[in-house]
């Protein structure tokens, strides 16, 4: 397979490296481009340039002619589709893919399975989660895609039958062909990427590919709360289940007045079990949850298995992640929370008062609903990056009177000691990317534990 092919690779990033390596595995012969400066990619382009059957075009996009030969493109997530050479490829009819697609493909020999999982909020939890259901009930499962694993390593490595459990993001979603998962989910959908999708329809369109090539025989799961994420079950050829944390459902699941976990099968209600035996708090995990339990039954997993693990799952680091107390205040990294209505679910996750930390790359975000509903129990904003201003203005609107600019985490971390009162949160929720500060989520959040944990000396 591929062995026959001269395929592009764009992005040299996880699955931009995973897709190389697989690619010339199979004999087929790769071109390599990435506009990041070599300097910053050395230890990785040391290693490509021991290969055969690759060429490398680093710090700079090839330009058209330099690959008008190549039979398929793979891009990486991070990729703008919109760069001129990949503008003209498309013109000029060449495939574009993303690695999610090839992983797929080569995926159908050994009929595998995915379970695709996409959302603004709550996928790699809710990813995390459905992977250790699978776990559980024995069927050799992979947790891949956007939570930080490639896929085509996965397939690569996994056995005839095997499930992927595939956390999707828009990026991935844009550059999909055949992909199509036996159940799929959107978890909710909320203003995020607007500096790529530009609008609130494109980004949609892109979250709404993850169940485009679904018949009947396939299940898509949706978040009846939200009225973007309803409305796709109109434009819909898979089964449709829904989850509801506020409305009574025909088919899927719903919490009614007890706080019951309901599953309801063409109207005929059966008790799941209470929300309160949940390991995970908020509102928005019982959401998460009840997606997974959704996604569990569609593929035929025991109820007693489903509701174990939901019972005992710890949670996901850098997305609500207790990180230690000190002189009473606790201190919460949920560095995952990368746009505003993350954070408005973080917020609301506590009843403490809050120490928020925010900030970092603006994707042209409006924080005005999170500070709206943050002004009951935020009292203090520590602000950084890209969005500190705008993010002190809106908070100072909104009736926060406590706004702190500080240049650092460090800074941030210290300061919120020096403020915060015992019993009171302080909650690392930035609302905004780390791109400009740090390379990605993750390492935000390291360096805040890190910062938290030398504050006990």
């Amino acid at each position: 397979m591929f062995g026959e092919n001269k395929v592009l690779v764009v992005g040299l990033a996880k699955s931009g490296l995973a897709s190389v390596k697989y690619l010339l595995e199979c004999g087929a012969k790769v071109i390599v481009c990435d506009s990041k400066p070599e300097e910053i990619l050395a230890d990785t382009v040391a290693d490509l340039k021991k290969l055969s059957n690759i060429e490398l075009i680093i710090g700079r996009n090839p330009n058209y002619d330099e690959i008008r030969d190549v039979d398929f493109i793979v891009v990486s997530p991070g990729v703008p589709l919109e760069l001129d050479f990949l503008v003209k490829s498309k013109e000029n009819g060449k495939k574009i893919i993303s690695e999610i697609e090839l992983a797929y493909n080569v995926g159908l020999e050994k009929n595998i399975s995915f379970v695709g999982i996409t959302g603004t909020n709550g996928k790699t939890t809710t990813t995390s989660i459905m992977g250790e259901v699978c776990k559980a009930a024995g069927m050799e499962t992979y947790v891949v895609g956007n939570i930080g694993n490639p896929a085509i390593e996965a397939v690569k490595n996994a056995g005839k039958g095997a499930y992927l459990v595939t956390e999707l993001s828009s990026f991935q979603l844009e550059s999909i062909e055949k992909f199509k998962p036996v159940v799929s989910t959107v978890l909710n959908l909320t203003e995020d990427h607007l500096n790529r999708h530009h609008t609130m329809e494109n980004y949609a369109s892109a979250k709404a590919r993850i169940f485009e090539n679904q018949t009947k025989n396939e299940i898509c799961v949706l978040n009846y709360d939200d009225s973007i994420t309803k409305k796709m079950a109109t434009d819909n050829n898979s089964k449709i289940m829904f989850f509801s944390r506020k409305n009574r459902v025909e088919n899927g699941v719903f919490l009614n007045e007890k706080n019951e976990i309901i599953f309801s099968d063409d109207g005929c209600e059966e008790y799941f079990m209470n929300a309160e035996d949940l390991s995970l708090p908020g509102g928005h995990n019982v959401e998460n949850c009840m997606a997974v339990i959704c996604m569990s039954l569609a593929i035929g997993i025991e109820k007693d298995v489903i509701i174990d693990v939901l019972k005992n799952f710890k949670a996901v680091e850098h997305r609500l992640e207790y990180v230690d107390t000190i002189n009473g205040i606790d201190f919460v990294n949920d560095s995952k929370g990368t746009n505003p209505d993350s954070t408005i679910k973080a917020v609301q996750s506590y009843k403490s008062p809050i120490i928020l930390i925010a900030g970092g790359y603006d994707k042209n975000s409006d924080f005005n609903e999170l500070f709206e509903i943050a002004k009951i129990n935020v009292r203090s904003v520590l602000v950084l990056g890209q969005t500190a201003e705008l993010i002190e203005t809106t908070a100072r609107n909104h009736g926060i009177k406590e706004v702190i600019r500080v240049s650092t985490i460090k800074e941030a971390v210290e300061k919120s000691i020096e403020i915060a009162n015992e019993k009171d949160v302080v909650l690392l929720s930035p609302a905004c990317a780390s791109w400009g500060m740090y390379n990605n989520y993750e390492e935000r959040g390291n360096d805040f534990k890190e910062c938290v944990r030398k504050l006990r000396g």
